[in-house]
């Protein structure tokens, strides 16, 4: 095997596949694309799995066209639509679901009633669930009907059925649930069941949103540019508590004190008579 034109004979050098050039037996190994993420405009009636055993239709089903295996990015339940995201950037989709993101999630969503400002005031002001304080990020009414309203609630929590348990502890029990917005990402004019790739202005705020670094040469990797030919890989470090000799020394044999001599001063000098 050989990195950068280097043959490797140390056991355990370490080479980063998306910067060093490695071929086996003289066969460059294919580097892996770089990975993918698309918004997927989910229906009502869609399960946010990749496979169900009750044969229910799943997102994996609606973008199949992609050509490779995306994992859904968070979920939406079964009676829930709007934007999902979709990648098999494992570091992306981990950052945008970590707590310390407070990436927002934003929904519109109908309920039964209609809430006047009081009811949005405690709702602004959050309300007491079994798990916990739930305050949202935004609440405001987008439209009143005869029996219904139309609500615009932002949180920065994925605890489940958290909109919908809000509204119902408050008295409005949901009729309909859509995303419209995650972090820098908008559903917009996106038809149900459709899908696109992020834009790279979209792809650059996403991994901001999550915490991450640029990708670097515009692709998803953060490790730097390509090394380039004959630049030798990484030795593995020492062993612990073994410490490599400074350059242009060499290393000191180990001494060992002879049997039986440890601990006795050597005997005195005797003069000549």
């Amino acid at each position: 095997m050989s990195v950068n034109g280097a043959v490797v004979r140390e056991l355990g050098t370490r080479a980063d596949p998306g910067r060093d050039v490695i071929a086996v037996d003289g066969e460059r190994l294919a580097k892996r694309p770089p990975p993918r993420t698309i918004v997927l405009h989910k229906p009502r009636g869609v399960v946010s799995t990749l496979s169900d055993p009750a044969g229910r239709p799943t997102v994996a089903q609606l973008v199949a066209g992609a050509g490779r295996r995306l994992y859904p990015v968070g979920r939406l339940d079964l009676q829930s639509s709007g934007l999902l995201l979709l990648s098999d950037d494992g570091a992306l989709a981990e950052g945008l679901l970590h707590p310390r993101s407070g990436v927002e999630r934003v929904y519109h969503v109908k309920v039964h009633g209609s809430p006047d400002g009081r009811l949005l005031g405690r709702l602004r002001r959050g309300v007491r669930l079994d798990d916990g304080l739930a305050v949202p990020t935004r609440a405001r009414l987008l439209e009143s009907l005869p029996r219904k309203a139309w609500l615009e609630i932002g949180v920065r929590e994925g605890r489940s059925h958290l909109v919908r348990r809000m509204c119902a502890s408050l008295g409005l029990p949901v009729d309909k649930l859509e995303r419209v917005r995650l972090g820098p990402i908008d559903l917009d004019a996106l038809p149900p069941g459709e899908w696109r790739d992020l834009t790279p202005r979209e792809l650059a705020a996403v991994r901001r949103a999550a915490c991450l670094r640029p990708p670097a040469g515009g692709g998803a990797t953060t490790a730097g540019p390509p090394r380039g030919r004959g630049t030798r890989p990484r030795t593995p470090p020492p062993p612990p508590g073994r410490r490599s000799p400074p350059a242009g020394r060499a290393a000191r044999p180990a001494t060992r004190p002879a049997p039986g001599g440890e601990g006795r001063r050597p005997p005195p000098r005797r003069g000549r008579a």
